[in-house]
């Protein structure tokens, strides 16, 4: 199967763009309940699967030795602003575990915290590791690495840390990973179904329905993501925002190249999304109309209605056209 049309850009009565992709929607049992394109198409999940990554951290008892709150965990599934709640706490629990900016793996870049990024230009300094969205994934493997006492290079492929989590990753899709890549912050990305990355969300989603280490695991992850959505993404991103607005019901996060997934404990669901051209505005349109599709997102919310049919404007106010999604 290929993949449809999900979100339409209309400017005056002519359609100026439209964007293509897949969406599952998986139950308790891991089976797709409603798809859109190719539920098997093969994806990077990319950030999105942050929490999938963060699962050896707690099976390892390494969460527990370093005493790791939610605000930690959180921080682990987070691709976080560089604003200041991000970047202290993550410079705060390296320092608690022994270590600093200096053992991150994940690269410097700009925060994109607009008054972050402004205030390092005007004091003229560069941003550090702790800056990158990743570090606090980053902060969650070099906890996990220095409770398994292994080498420093925690981000190769044949690390044990990457290695656990490779293991955890097929546990928790069901399926061999269809290959990996290297993701942004040099970590391995593994490829997956896009039916293996939801049937994995719903296993997130009915952790509170089971017993073991493993769905331990995976409820302290969704709680602590619901539980703190400014630090899972930032003020303005659609993660915090929509979960914000979906009140408790949903834990969500987003990946790079229009990857969204969404956790739905109430009703046992697991959501994933790709879209094909990798446009950001098309996978939140998508991920917010499935919210308000299976219930857990009020279509007149202001979120709701400014990501599922936002009329643009230009830069005098005045509208040039409008987003319609087809789910």
């Amino acid at each position: 199967m290929s993949a449809v049309d999900l979100v339409e850009l209309w400017r005056g009565d002519l359609l100026e763009s439209v964007h293509r992709g897949h969406a599952v929607v998986c139950d308790a049992s891991g089976e797709v309940v409603t798809a859109w394109g190719d539920p098997d198409a093969i994806v990077y999940p990319r950030s999105s699967s942050k929490m999938i990554q963060a699962l050896p951290l707690l099976e390892s008892g390494a969460a527990a030795a370093a005493r790791l709150t939610p605000e930690h965990l959180a921080l682990a599934c987070a691709s976080h602003q560089g604003a200041a709640i991000h970047t202290k706490r993550v410079e705060a629990w390296l320092a608690d575990v022994g270590l600093g900016e200096g053992d991150l793996r994940c690269g410097s870049h700009m925060p994109s915290d607009k008054p972050t990024a402004e205030a390092l230009i005007r004091a003229g300094e560069k941003p550090c590791q702790i800056h990158n969205n990743c570090s606090g994934k980053h902060a969650g493997f070099l906890t996990l690495n220095r409770h398994l006492g292994a080498g420093p290079d925690y981000e190769k492929i044949d690390h044990p840390v990457q290695q656990s989590i490779h293991a955890a990753w097929e546990e928790v899709l069901e399926e061999p990973t269809a290959g990996w890549g290297v993701d942004g912050c040099s970590a391995p990305n593994f490829a997956s179904s896009l039916r293996g990355l939801g049937r994995a969300m719903a296993s997130f989603a009915t952790a509170r329905t089971r017993s073991g280490t493993r769905a331990d695991a995976q409820r302290q992850l969704v709680e602590a993501m619901i539980a703190h959505p400014d630090l899972v993404a930032g003020e303005g991103r659609a993660c915090t925002e929509l979960m914000r607005a979906c009140e408790g019901r949903a834990a969500l996060k987003t990946g790079a190249e229009g990857v969204f997934v969404g956790i739905l404990p109430e009703q046992g669901l697991g959501l994933a999304l790709k879209i094909t051209d990798g446009a950001t505005r098309a996978s939140e349109a998508v991920i917010a109309s499935l919210l308000v599709r299976l219930g857990v997102l009020d279509e007149g919310h202001p979120v709701a209605q400014r990501l599922t049919s936002g009329v643009q404007r230009n830069w005098r106010g005045i509208q040039t056209g409008r987003i319609v999604t087809h789910l």
